[in-house]
């Protein structure tokens, strides 16, 4: 079995070819062979002749200067010549001979494992190696599982289908996903419905919009606000359209559950607390009002104090992944006292005025560096000052986009309000009438 993992270069790509070439990793001290090969260059100058490559296709300055894959074996399922050659091998496949390469199996650890380092400029056609999903899971992946059945290795099988990077890693990290809030909307929406169709009136009442049919192959529903639709058997386990009609057919038979909340978390800091009192004076609160005053509304409905029984619309629940961002913004606009557009595009304007007098600072001090001048101090101390005024002006930018997009989710969440009012209306109204 091998697991392979590839990093992309952007810089020093000398230093990592020399540490997979390092002779102390991959010396067998038996017979004292080298596991090393080069292919389309030397081993002694196979970072000379990637430049060479770069340079004659003008590609030297393009940002990824190379590939870097480790490509691990099973402790004890191969000896560190067939892992060598087998990671040749792997090579040799994946690049078809297009790109320069060194080759080292390291056997310093308990595990042998192969280190790779490919130019990211064709020798052959000047063009650039492309790396993204597809190129992972269908040529890396592909090959290598393909030399290891070839070997009566074992063989990493994938369990259920793949996600998307961003979605593993957001619900790694506890994030919000769409796909979670969709689930969350279809979990409520079961237990308002009774049979299939009623489900999906539900769901259209939410403001999602159904794609089924007999000429639809995969049911798909879009969440509001979305621009794009989900398939139900990409929502995981128990959310294909069978499944649902089995949740349906259970709930007509066993006891009704009680109606899942839909709530957007609530983050509170970790640690004791302490209830101090304070005089009648102290908690007087400042009164906010225009930019600050629409950021804490909406900071609420991202992450409300208690439960509430009327659901947030789900455009502003799919905001909460940028829950910590636009606290950043919110803390931005109260420490400068920001209530309107026309003071944020000051304290933008002051901002820029201030890297821009930096900048030109640190240029003087680099030609007095050039002229032999030691001042790497104050460059070092000017770079340090630039970095918060340049996230400060980032945040002031994004707070500009967001306004509108913050006062239409507002409005979305009013008129949602609106909207459950005039249905406890007319439902009253509706048993007052039956009572007459």
């Amino acid at each position: 079995m091998a697991y392979d993992k590839i990093i992309v270069i952007h810089a020093r790509l000398d230093k990592r070819i020399d540490y997979a070439l390092n002779e102390a990793k991959t010396m067998r001290q038996e017979n004292g062979q080298i596991l090393q090969t080069a292919i389309n260059c030397q081993l002694d100058t196979a970072y000379q002749d990637m430049r060479m490559t770069k340079r004659r296709w003008d590609k030297e300055k393009r940002p990824i200067q190379g590939y870097h894959i480790i490509h691990s074996f099973a402790p004890g399922e191969v000896t560190p010549e067939q892992a060598h050659r087998l990671s040749v091998e792997f090579a040799d496949r994946l690049l078809q001979n297009r790109f320069e390469a060194v080759v080292a199996t390291h056997i310093d650890h308990g595990h042998i494992h192969a280190h790779i380092v490919f130019n990211s400029v064709s020798c052959l056609d000047g063009k650039m190696y492309r790396d993204d999903f597809k190129a992972y899971y269908g040529d890396i992946r592909g090959i290598s599982n393909e030399i290891s059945r070839e070997n009566d290795l074992s063989v990493i099988e994938p369990k259920g289908k793949g996600k998307h990077y961003a979605e593993w890693d957001a619900e790694r990290k506890g994030k919000v996903t769409v796909r979670g809030l969709i689930r969350q909307d279809i979990d409520a929406a079961l237990h308002d419905a009774f049979t299939l169709q009623s489900f999906f009136e539900v769901l259209q009442k939410r403001g999602y919009e159904i794609k089924r049919g007999a000429n639809v192959k995969h049911t798909a529903v879009r969440p509001p606000g979305s621009d794009r639709f989900f398939r139900l058997d990409s929502l995981g386990e128990g959310y294909t359209e069978s499944d649902i009609r089995d949740r349906l057919n259970k709930s007509r038979t066993e006891p009704e559950a009680p109606a899942p909340v839909i709530t957007a978390p609530v983050y509170l800091p970790k640690g004791r607390y302490k209830v101090i009192r304070r005089s009648p004076e102290t908690r007087k609160r400042q009164k906010l009002s225009g930019l600050r005053r629409l950021y804490l509304h909406y900071l609420y409905l991202l992450s409300p104090p208690r439960p509430r029984r009327r659901p947030v619309p789900f455009p502003v629940r799919a905001e909460i992944r940028r829950l910590d961002q636009y606290k950043r913004q919110f803390a931005l606009l109260h420490k400068y006292q920001i209530n309107n557009e026309s003071q944020l595009s000051l304290l933008a304007d002051a901002f820029q005025a201030d890297i821009d007098s930096l900048v030109f600072t640190r240029r003087e001090l680099y030609r007095r560096q050039r002229r032999g001048e030691n001042v790497s101090a104050e460059i070092k101390e000017i770079s340090l000052t630039l970095r918060p005024i340049r996230r400060e002006l980032k945040c002031a930018r994004q707070i500009a986009e967001r306004i509108p997009q913050l006062q239409e989710h507002i409005r979305l969440d009013r008129q949602s309000a609106e909207q459950v009012k005039s249905e406890k209306t007319k439902s009253r109204q509706r048993r007052h009438d039956l009572w007459k």
